[in-house]
């Protein structure tokens, strides 16, 4: 059974199988290596994905023949970091609580299996007057006048990832930094001031291998699940199977 990686995490997780996605490009990367599961819950904060640990990843006895994923990104904080007071209070949980609450996730993938790969990835920045301009186009003059998350705020979340990555010892994308590093990220990488445009899903993607080949995880040193074709001779083919079988 080929290995498996778990995407877990909210919208921009969900959407990433979409045309020009980041996970949709992950599983052409591993392809005929590694499947790429996708578990992504639009609108969701790490407070109510703690609910969902149980179902996701079970903790089975040893005698159970189905395996924990070999590596799973973890990808929370663009909704944690909702502002009081504004529309998308409900989905807002307190710095603290996150980063408690990625702890918890981070054991609870532990307790699934001690050898999992976690990457934790911070929540991409924020563009406020995107995010003005796609409520007005949405809501038009019933649209908020000021944006339910900012980009500063948005930050102390991602600091607080990094640091937790680094209190357990785990490896980190800093995606709010990383594209901000480019003029006009605005635009080129966000579609509605949060979510991602191809582009942004292109830099996603991009660090989300470099950290896997940093660690042990490298596409390019895995096997195919089955011989390649240029192995099978067409006048014996069972021989080819046979040696990969055994």
């Amino acid at each position: 059974m080929r290995p498996q990686i778990v995407l877990f995490g909210d919208s921009i997780t969900q959407q990433s199988f979409r045309s020009g996605g980041w996970g949709a490009a992950l599983a052409d990367t591993y392809s005929r290596k590694a499947d790429i599961i996708n578990r992504g819950y639009g609108g969701y904060n790490t407070r109510w994905a703690l609910f969902l640990l149980h179902h996701l990843f079970p903790l089975l006895p040893l005698q159970v023949s189905t395996k924990p994923p070999v590596a799973a990104t973890v990808f929370f904080g663009a909704n944690d970091a909702a502002l009081l007071g504004r529309s998308s209070e409900r989905q807002r949980v307190p710095i603290e609580e996150y980063k408690e609450n990625l702890r918890k996730i981070v054991r609870h993938l532990k307790e699934c299996s001690p050898t999992v790969l976690i990457v934790l990835i911070t929540p991409p920045p924020v563009d406020e007057a995107g995010r003005k301009e796609y409520a007005q186009s949405v809501y038009g003059e019933k649209a908020d006048e000021l944006p339910e998350r900012t980009n500063e705020v948005t930050r102390l979340y991602a600091e607080q990832c990094i640091e937790l990555a680094k209190e357990m010892g785990l490896c980190s994308v800093d995606l709010w930094s990383k594209m901000q590093e480019i003029e006009g990220w605005q635009k080129k990488f966000l579609s509605d001031g949060l979510h991602l445009t191809p582009e942004g899903n292109a830099v996603v993607h991009q660090e989300v291998v470099r950290v896997f080949n940093e660690a042990w995880l490298s596409a390019a040193e895995m096997p195919y699940d089955f011989p390649h074709h240029s192995e099978i001779d067409g006048k014996n083919p069972e021989k080819a199977f046979q040696q990969q079988c055994l």
